[in-house]
């Protein structure tokens, strides 16, 4: 039976950002793994949409940081992989953590039940100015 993998982000002060489902037929996933899905499946929605903005776990090289999300200099597609990358980059580096239902992902090793409805926070970190 699949699941429904429901990934949302949040600021640091638990403010909402974003959110979107995704179904998911694996019973366990590492967090690296659900990571991967979450990349894969924005960025391909990112480029069958040919939106403006890209709302993402991680800002695309080359793209202008706006309030709603990043903007591309000129719209091309992203390379998910590459993005991926830099997801995992950016989880080594604390710019973001990741919770699994209550339970937050220590390592992208770590493996993670996978229930019919499974909600996966990521709540990006933003380094203080002049700290």
């Amino acid at each position: 039976m699949p699941s429904t993998l429901t990934f949302t982000d949040e600021a640091p002060n638990g403010t909402r950002l974003s959110s979107f489902t995704l179904e998911s037929l694996a019973e366990r996933m590492t967090a690296r793994e659900i990571i991967r899905a979450r990349i894969y499946q924005e960025v391909q929605d990112f480029n069958l949409n040919q939106r403006e903005q890209f709302r993402g776990l991680v800002q695309p090289t080359e793209a202008e940081q706006t309030f709603n999300g990043s903007k591309l200099k000129r719209h091309r597609p992203i390379d998910w992989e590459k993005q991926f990358a830099e997801a995992l980059r950016a989880f080594d580096s604390n710019g973001f953590f990741m919770l699994v239902g209550e339970r937050q992902a220590e390592s992208l090793d770590e493996l993670f039940e996978v229930k019919v409805d499974t909600e996966i926070t990521f709540v990006k970190l933003v380094p203080l100015v002049g700290g």
